[in-house]
């Protein structure tokens, strides 16, 4: 990837951040998005420890390698981080983009028993057949063999719940990825909703489910689009988001 690529790669990281900050989808300082760099094979952009989301800058983001090693940049990754992002670039092919957050109404349904996206609304059918669920929870992960437990749960999905946890989101690029964050939380804040009325949940025939998610498939437009859109707003309001 040339440097003109990564400077891009960094703007858009940063954007993303402090757009999910904007949602609510943050927590602390906590929390992270990485995107692998092509080329390198073995390097993936992070955003640093110790930063809130609604601050980040794109001279921020610091570049690490799958050892844990700082390449560029003048921060540190945060050990969890480190673990979970460095496994699941390294086993995953698709992941290019890995984003973990453990935003609000995804994360209860991770703290459900035996909780599951259900395909009742159809923001939900945008990840039919698309999600893995991980019901083990280890604790914080700080070593190898929990970051390798956690990417090889993924398999050939692009979404991951984590039991009492939070999830992690992939994708090949970082507008699609993002956006894909976006709805899963709106379809886990509308599944909860709807729970929380006390009436019977609405299923969405299977047939219906499986047709309508090769037509969101075909139709990526909107991801993109939809992204610019939110750069557009950060550079009014808050340009030295670029800096």
């Amino acid at each position: 990837m040339a440097t003109k690529e990564i400077e891009q790669a960094k703007i858009d990281l940063a954007a993303t951040l402090r757009w999910a900050d904007r949602l609510g989808l943050s927590e602390g300082i906590c929390n992270h998005f990485s995107f692998a760099i092509p080329e390198s094979q073995n390097r993936f952009l992070l955003n640093p420890q110790g930063l809130h989301w609604s601050e980040v800058k794109s001279s921020d983001i610091i570049t690490v390698d799958l050892q844990g090693n700082l390449v560029d940049g003048k921060y540190t990754a945060e050990p969890t981080a480190f673990f979970i992002h460095s496994k699941i670039h390294e086993l995953n092919a698709k992941a290019k983009c890995v984003l973990h957050t453990h935003m609000p109404y995804a994360t209860a349904l991770c703290s459900l028993e035996h909780g599951r996206l259900q395909w009742v609304s159809q923001n939900a059918l945008k990840f039919y057949d698309k999600v893995a669920y991980d019901d083990e929870y280890n604790g914080v992960a700080l070593d190898d063999s929990e970051g390798n437990r956690i990417a090889l749960k993924l398999k050939d999905k692009s979404v991951l719940f984590l039991a009492n946890h939070g999830v992690i989101v992939i994708g090949t690029d970082i507008a699609s990825t993002f956006d894909d964050l976006y709805y899963l939380e709106r379809a886990c804040m509308i599944q909860v909703l709807a729970h929380s009325t006390g009436a019977p949940l609405k299923y969405i025939p299977d047939d219906i489910c499986r047709a309508t998610a090769i037509q969101m498939k075909e139709e990526r437009q909107q991801s993109y689009l939809h992204f610019e859109a939110i750069k557009r707003i950060l550079v009014r309001e808050a340009p030295e988001f670029l800096d």
